[in-house]
């Protein structure tokens, strides 16, 4: 077993498609996946852009608006997730700060406790 700091992973700015105090860290990549922290600063925001694959973003602390393709903003806090298809356009914004993991690529996600088994869909 091993613990992991997500804290500790090497963070990068992001400005890409209007961005503003967003910073990413990876933890694990693959081909099909991505795995990563993400940081807003309070005020901050990932700007408007295409998914590249399913991506859920969980929030672990502060306050996220998310919107997808609609653009209709949707609060969400600590122990919600957000999912966006393949190509949705989506935005996150935050007020007083925000700390998230996101996962992105090829996932197969069920409603909270359902499990998903291959053939489940």
């Amino acid at each position: 077993m091993r613990i992991l700091d997500l804290g500790a992973a090497a963070h990068r700015p992001v400005e890409a498609n209007g961005s503003v105090g967003f910073s990413i860290g990876a933890i694990g990549i693959t081909a099909e996946t991505h795995l990563v922290t993400v940081t807003l600063r309070p005020g901050g925001v990932v700007g408007r852009h295409p998914a590249a694959g399913r991506q859920l973003l969980v929030v672990l602390s502060g306050d996220a608006s998310v919107s997808g393709s609609n653009g209709d903003p949707v609060g969400i806090g600590p122990g919600e997730a957000a999912v966006w298809e393949p190509n949705e356009l989506h935005e996150t914004r935050t007020t007083s700060g925000l700390v998230a993991l996101v996962i992105e690529g090829d996932l197969d996600l069920g409603r909270p406790g359902h499990h998903v088994d291959p053939g489940d869909v």
